[in-house]
């Protein structure tokens, strides 16, 4: 067994088992706490007042003009993500965050259908742009385009919305964005419990931990698998992608984040 004075500076103290687990268990004391008000901001959260809009307002999806109502598909709930677009970019020019987000959102609508809730993703792209964005990223969940309509269906991208539906009525219940939109991707919350966590300035480390990079800095990546926000770079799941080939250009305005 490697030696204290054999690790790398900066190293947590190495101890035996029962010392660790004693520290753990001191830990617990707080995470249990965290989980608590997490539960108590939730309950909050479901009481926040609703603003009611246009059910028949119209989105623009495969089958052409569609009324938002009939998102819900049936159902009473809707859980929608605002994925932020750049209009005329080609595939790995659009949006970093919102595509970790929509990437890790893939295969959770079975265990939303299961609970009541429908899934829909809209954006402001126009729709055949739209169209062959989802085919190549392969995408099954139902995207719409919401190009020159206003809140709280249009309006600002980069949001989860919540929406409720009573008959022939909607409802827009509640919308986050920012660090809210981190339960998205479980990546994050798995990425806290390794010992360099995010791998980000931000963090709170040890002295002579690793020094942290940019926020974000590994959501885009060259072919080589390298973090990059340069032209070369896609976002990270575009690689696994058939047909993914190495740019010279991310096809935007700037050509960088």
């Amino acid at each position: 067994m490697s030696t204290q004075d054999e690790l790398r500076t900066g190293r947590p103290p190495v101890v035996d088992r029962a010392t660790w687990q004693a520290a753990r268990d001191e830990l617990l004391v707080r995470e249990k706490a965290h989980t608590r008000e997490g539960d108590a901001i939730a309950a909050a959260r479901r009481q926040l007042p609703m603003v009611e809009f246009d059910s028949t307002i119209e989105v623009v999806g495969p089958d052409g003009p569609t009324p938002f109502i009939e998102l819900f598909q049936g159902r009473e709930e809707l859980l929608a993500y605002k994925h932020m677009w750049w209009d005329g970019a080609p595939h790995q020019g659009q949006c970093e965050g919102c595509t970790m987000s929509a990437w890790h959102m893939k295969d959770i609508a079975p265990y939303l259908n299961a609970r009541g809730v429908s899934l829909a993703f809209l954006t402001t792209g126009e729709w055949p742009e739209v169209a062959a964005f989802t085919e190549f990223m392969g995408y099954t969940q139902p995207w719409y385009s919401v190009r020159g309509l206003d809140e709280p269906i249009g309006g600002e991208m980069g949001h989860v919305t919540s929406y409720l539906r009573d008959g022939e009525r909607v409802f827009l219940t509640y919308s986050m964005t920012g660090r809210g939109n981190e339960a998205t991707s479980p990546v994050f919350a798995m990425l806290d419990t390794t010992p360099y966590g995010r791998g980000e300035a931000w963090q709170k480390n040890p002295e002579g931990w690793p020094e942290g990079q940019h926020a974000c800095w590994y959501w885009r990546v060259d072919s080589d698998g390298k973090p990059t926000w340069g032209p070369t770079g896609r976002p990270a799941p575009q690689w696994t992608r058939p047909g993914a080939t190495p740019e010279g250009t991310l096809g935007r305005q700037g050509d960088h984040h």
